[in-house]
């Protein structure tokens, strides 16, 4: 009781108080809260001349069932909803039989750079549910919003100025602590037009949604500018933080669940939303318009273009009182028709690029504000669950279901929970809520109830079955027939002509690839699946589209075996959609990335790639054109790195054979003429320094493997001798000298008495440092196990170490510290079990010195080394 008193005398001093203290803002937040609590509300109706403006939170189950409800009653015979206006076209499709949410609209330029809006709808939108009514009711519906043509540049505007001014005030230190970024609208991941929501204003676009809104300032870099922008979002932030702690909340989105969803009496939830955004708005309007002025005139272009589509409504012979307009709450209280509409000249003035629209299937996960979709929910999943018990009359049904899905959940995992524990779950959560006042228990409270009985005060114990409960991995789905793009068609017909469509989840699914003939089956077509499905998942891996992804194969060298990840993501549709202007089938548009592609092509081992790809692509014309580029840029040569990939390339290709049924013997004169060409150029090539030694090394390993795998197509002999020919050169990189070394000993191509005297002619006292030591570091890139079973390369190396200076001894290390750093564990172990013996102190005692911890003393001397200045030895190098 004293508790309680405190809280309401603190409620009456912040009213009577606030013009003196500066706690306005506070002050008409609290009269809001306290009329929705005696029940006398506001006017809500928002009517300029008696249309009925419904205020909603965009993704809000309560807000959608007292929408029906309103409309129920009124009856309308036109029904306007807050989106782009050249949707409406899609509504009924939006609606139509098979369609199951979530689904978006998605608008898209129809010229490069492709630019994107997306506009998502949950089963319990309130504006999904206003479009289900309508069809239902034959009434009329429509969007009201700026078209898409021009909010699509107005919002790539503010998206780039919020870009800029992000960079500038984490340039200028003001971005410490983000807390300017907390509590206001934030640009979804997808770009929608309602991108994002205040996260307290009650109104899911409580703050606009031009999508970058609370930052989407790019005033310039005026210090001053940016600090009052960062201020302003952070007391916008702390108002409604004080609310919900003046309400006795944890948070806004518990007060906002406990006072406004859970909310049972008729139109209460539409005064009460409407009253409280209208009040919250009034008192940040004004310093919006200077902290943030582009933000504040792209809601004021939106509101005035809403408010013409009002007025050609009447105009149109709609009556006032059969009209209803749902829109986010903070705009409720802008469309007054007292207010100046947008003129012909002022719509004709907007910038504008042309677009196209189609709908597309979007998951629970993107709905949530952890994707970043600032007009989202927490918990999507969570109040789906709401939703379906509002719908059947018994919210009070919530908490025992909420409860079981996360037991069942964790059953899922191995983990397993009595029906005892669920049931002290739901008490607890109840009990929880009455604390606070509420009727219900609110998300928080749940959340909390299910960690302490179910997890047993263990976060970690129920946190996927808390995410999979809140979040969830829905997708929406859309049937044949409703408006999509080509591309987007011919991709869902594959994926069902290939059995591929169950892996159209939010889950991600493994998939194993044998392109090899199925002689176990009868049809040509089933014999070769796995084959089709690979060559379609890398057209969509060319694409860039992120259904699928390329994982190594556990068999190496298994040119017959892929491993794929599949995950269907938003994000992939998005691109898929883009790639509409490439081609309007998946086929058409890889043809014309491989195409352009080579257009643009100067680098034969990117033109090699493609090869590759146009046959993984099953496209033999691109196939021949990437194979003619080819030809062209190998006729003036290239160097060895760019030589060798290339080889390297077609190899690869070649090593599939017949798999991939298709031709690939013109390849083979290629193949030989690059590879020839990298062998008589490597000799020449090796006259470099330590850094290009790196690419000339790696580019050895790819022509050795080329070798070993068509000895019968290239010129082996010819890469041998430039092998024994670099390996015998004392004035080239001592490196890669040691490094064709180590692959004529890998082929058994040197005896072992040329071992020992190339051993002690490169490893003898008197030999610099990065000579001996840098051949050694080439010598143990390969084969290291030959390496190990030589005692007498060892005995030469101990001696040659032994045998240099100080500073030579710290040229030496900067080599091998570099090959030793490449040596396994257990080839570590070799080595001090070999100095060991050659030492005479024991392999134990030698692997202690060698493995064991570092001595204070030796850390000393390797700080010593790591100070070492090595600019000299590498000027004397070079000289």
């Amino acid at each position: 009781m004293i508790a309680e008193n405190s809280r309401e005398k603190e409620w009456t001093d912040m009213r009577a108080g606030a013009e003196h203290s500066g706690k306005a803002a506070v002050a008409a937040a609290a009269v809001a809260i306290e009329e929705r609590k005696t029940g006398s509300g506001v006017d809500g109706s928002g009517d300029g001349q008696g249309v009925h403006v419904f205020g909603i939170r965009h993704l809000s189950p309560a807000g959608a069932l007292h929408l029906r409800a309103f409309l129920d009653r009124v009856r309308p015979q036109l029904v306007l909803v807050e989106g782009p206006s050249d949707a409406t076209g899609l509504i009924g499709q939006v609606t139509a039989a098979g369609v199951v949410p979530p689904i978006a609209i998605l608008a898209y330029t129809d010229q490069l750079p492709i630019r994107t809006l997306v506009f998502p709808l949950a089963e319990y939108s309130p504006e999904y549910q206003a479009f289900v009514w309508a069809t239902e009711n034959g009434a009329r519906a429509e969007f009201m919003d700026l078209p898409s043509d021009a909010a699509v540049v107005l919002y790539d505007r503010a998206r780039r100025a919020a870009a800029e001014a992000a960079l500038e005030e984490e340039a200028a230190g003001l971005r410490g602590d983000g807390a300017a970024g907390e509590g206001r609208e934030e640009a979804g991941a997808d770009g929608g037009v309602d991108a994002g929501a205040h996260a307290g204003a009650g109104a899911d676009d409580s703050q606009g949604d031009a999508g970058d809104n609370g930052h989407a300032a790019g005033q310039g870099s005026d210090p001053a500018a940016d600090n009052r922008r960062r201020d302003y979002y952070i007391r916008q932030n702390g108002l409604y933080e004080r609310i919900a702690d003046l309400a006795g909340e944890h948070d806004y989105e518990s007060y906002w669940e406990r006072h406004f969803e859970h909310s049972d009496r008729s139109d209460t939830y539409r005064q009460s939303a409407y009253a409280f955004s209208a009040q919250m708005r009034s008192l940040m309007e004004a310093e919006e318009r200077i902290a943030d002025p582009r933000e504040a005139a792209y809601n004021a272009i939106r509101e005035s273009y809403m408010r013409r589509r009002i007025a050609e409504a009447l105009k149109a012979g709609y009556e006032a009182g059969r009209i209803v307009v749902v829109t986010g709450a903070y705009h409720a209280s802008a469309l007054d028709l007292s207010l100046p509409a947008m003129t012909d000249k002022e719509l004709k003035a907007l910038p504008k690029a042309a677009t196209k629209m189609t709908l597309m299937p979007y998951s629970s996960y993107k709905l949530s504000t952890h994707s970043g979709y600032g007009a989202g929910n927490p918990a999507p999943a969570y109040f789906g669950l709401m939703w379906d018990c509002l719908r059947q009359g018994d919210a009070a049904k919530l908490p025992s279901l909420y409860m079981s899905k996360v037991a069942a959940s964790m059953r899922g995992e191995g983990t397993f929970r009595s029906t005892a524990s669920v049931i002290e779950g739901v008490r607890l959560a109840e009990s929880l809520a009455s604390m606070r006042g509420g009727r219900l228990p609110v998300w928080k409270d749940l959340r909390d109830a299910a960690i302490v009985c179910l997890g047993f005060g263990e976060p970690s114990a129920v946190a996927e079955a808390l995410a999979r409960t809140d979040v969830g991995t829905a997708i929406g789905s859309l049937p044949e027939g409703v408006s999509q793009t080509p591309i987007q068609d011919d991709f869902n017909r594959y994926l069902k002509k290939l059995k591929l469509d169950k892996y159209k989840s939010a889950v991600a699914a493994d998939l194993e690839l044998d392109l090899r003939e199925n002689r176990r089956v009868k049809s040509e077509e089933a014999a070769f699946i796995d084959l089709a499905r690979s060559v379609f998942l890398h057209r969509l891996r060319l694409l860039e589209i992120g259904f699928a992804r390329k994982h190594n194969v556990r068999q190496d060298g298994a040119t017959w075996a892929e491993h794929w990840v599949l995950q269907w993501t938003p994000e992939a549709e998005i691109r898929m959609v883009e790639s509409t202007l490439k081609g309007e089938t998946v086929e058409w548009a890889a043809a014309y990335v491989i195409r352009e592609r080579l257009e643009s092509c100067t680098d034969i081992r990117e033109a090699s790639r493609i090869v590759r790809e146009a046959c993984e692509c099953g496209l033999p014309e691109a196939m021949d054109d990437a194979r003619s580029t080819l030809q062209r840029l190998a006729v003036d040569g290239g160097s060895v790195p760019h030589l060798a990939g290339a080889a390297r390339e077609l190899s690869v290709l070649l090593g599939y054979g017949d798999i991939r049924r298709m031709d690939t013997a013109s390849l083979e004169p290629l193949l030989q003429q690059l590879f020839l060409r990298a062998s008589l150029l490597l000799v020449d090539a090796a006259s470099c320094s330590d850094e290009a030694a790196g690419e000339i090394a790696a580019a050895m390993g790819e022509l050795h493997r080329v070798s070993q795998e068509f000895h019968e197509l290239v010129d082996d002999g010819a890469w041998l001798r430039q092998l024994q020919m670099l390996a015998e050169r004392d004035d080239r990189n001592a490196k890669l000298s040691g490094l064709a070394f180590a692959i004529l000993l890998e082929r058994g191509e040197t005896e072992d008495e040329r071992v020992a005297r190339e051993v002690s002619r490169r490893l003898s006292p008197g030999i610099p440092a990065d000579v001996g030591a840098g051949w050694f570091e080439g010598l143990s890139m390969r084969n290291r196990y030959a390496l190990l079973s030589r005692e007498a390369l060892w005995r030469q190396l101990d001696a040659y170490i032994r045998s240099l200076d100080g500073d030579q001894f710290r040229r030496a290390l900067v080599f091998l510290r570099r090959a030793f750093s490449l040596f396994e564990a257990r080839e570590k172990t070799s080595v001090a079990d070999m100095m060991g013996e050659l030492w005479g102190i024991g392999s134990e005692q030698s692997a202690n010195m060698l493995l064991g911890p570092l001595s204070e003393e030796e850390r000393e001397k390797l700080e010593e080394l790591n100070e070492f200045d090595f600019t000299e030895f590498f000027h004397d190098k070079e000289g």
